[in-house]
C-alpha cells in the first residue's frame, strides 16, 4: 500500500515546462497536489494555467544548489507527504556545450536525487528520464567508476584523462544519460530503506520540441526510426504513461532499474 498516495499526497515534476514534463504534470494534475518546477518561469506558467486542481509553481535551475534547496523547502513546506518526485529536467546536444549537458543531465540530477532523500517515505518513487542514447555506451568500468561521482570536484579532468571530451556535446548526453541509469540502482539501497523507490525510463524519439530539433540536425536518427520495431516517433503522453505506472502503487516492486520506452528502437539495433 502506497502510504504517500491518495488525495493529498504531493507530486512534483522537474522539467513540467516542456515536453515531457509537461505530459507528466497532466496526468498527474487528475491524482492530487502538484509542485511544477523548471528553470524556465514563464514555460511554467503556461503549463500550471492549464492545469486544473491545485497546482504550485517554483522556479528551480538544478544546477544551481540554492535553488535546488528552496524547492525542497517547498515540497517540505507543503506539509504533504510527496507521493512522487519526477525529474525530466535535462539538455540534448544541440541545446548546449558539453559541459552544461553534464552540468543539468548528470551533476544537477545527482544533487537534486540527493536533497530530496530525506523527504522520501513509505510509498515515494521517483522517476528519472534518461535517454536510449544512455544505453549506447559500452559498459566500461572505468568510465562507470567517474559517471558514479558525478559531484566529486575533479568529474571533469577524471573524464578528460580518459579520453572522453566533456566538451563535446554528443559525448557529454549519452554518458550523462548512461549516469543517470547508473544512479538509480546506485540510490535504490538508501530509498528502499525509507520504503521508497527510484528507477529511470529511457525514452526513444519522442516528438517533443526536443525531440524534432535533435532529428533534423542529426540525419542518422530517421535511419533508427525507419528500423525501428515500431517505425515511428514516440508521444510525450506515451512516456507520461509510464510515467505514471512507475509512480503509482501498481509498480510497487519496481526499483533500481531502468525501462526502455522507445518504440523498440534498441532492440532492432541489435
Amino acid at each position: 500500500m502506497n502510504e504517500s498516495g491518495g488525495d493529498e499526497a504531493l507530486r512534483i515534476v522537474v522539467g513540467a515546462g516542456s515536453g515531457m514534463g509537461a505530459a507528466v504534470a497532466a496526468r498527474f494534475a487528475r491524482l492530487g497536489p502538484l509542485l511544477l518546477a523548471d528553470s524556465r518561469a514563464g514555460s511554467l506558467a503556461e503549463v500550471a494555467d492549464r492545469l486544473p486542481g491545485d497546482t504550485s509553481t517554483t522556479k528551480c535551475d538544478i544546477t544551481d544548489p540554492a535553488e535546488v534547496q528552496s524547492l525542497v523547502d517547498a515540497a517540505r513546506e507543503s506539509g504533504r507527504p510527496p507521493a512522487a518526485l519526477v525529474i525530466t529536467a535535462g539538455l540534448s546536444p544541440t541545446m548546449a556545450g558539453g559541459r552544461r549537458i553534464h552540468e543539468v543531465n548528470l551533476i544537477g540530477t545527482e544533487r537534486l536525487v540527493r536533497a530530496f532523500e530525506p523527504l522520501a517515505g513509505p510509498g515515494t518513487a521517483c522517476v528519472v528520464l534518461a535517454s536510449i542514447a544512455g544505453h549506447m555506451i559500452p559498459p566500461d568500468q572505468t568510465v562507470d567508476s567517474i559517471l558514479a561521482e558525478p559531484l566529486a570536484e575533479d568529474y571533469f579532468e577524471r573524464l578528460e584523462g580518459l579520453g572522453l571530451d566533456p566538451d563535446n556535446s554528443e559525448i557529454a548526453y549519452a554518458a550523462s544519460k548512461r549516469g543517470v541509469r547508473l544512479m538509480v540502482g546506485r540510490h535504490a539501497g538508501a530509498w528502499g530503506a525509507r520504503g521508497a523507490r527510484i528507477v529511470s525510463v529511457s525514452p526513444g524519439i519522442i516528438d517533443t520540441g526536443m525531440g524534432r530539433q535533435e532529428a533534423a540536425s542529426q540525419p542518422m536518427m530517421a535511419g533508427m526510426l525507419d528500423s525501428s520495431a515500431l517505425g515511428r516517433m514516440g508521444e510525450a503522453d506515451e512516456v507520461a504513461a509510464v510515467v505514471e505506472f512507475l509512480a503509482s502503487d501498481a509498480a510497487s516492486y519496481v526499483t533500481g532499474t531502468d525501462l526502455l520506452v522507445d518504440g523498440g528502437t534498441m532492440s532492432s539495433m541489435g
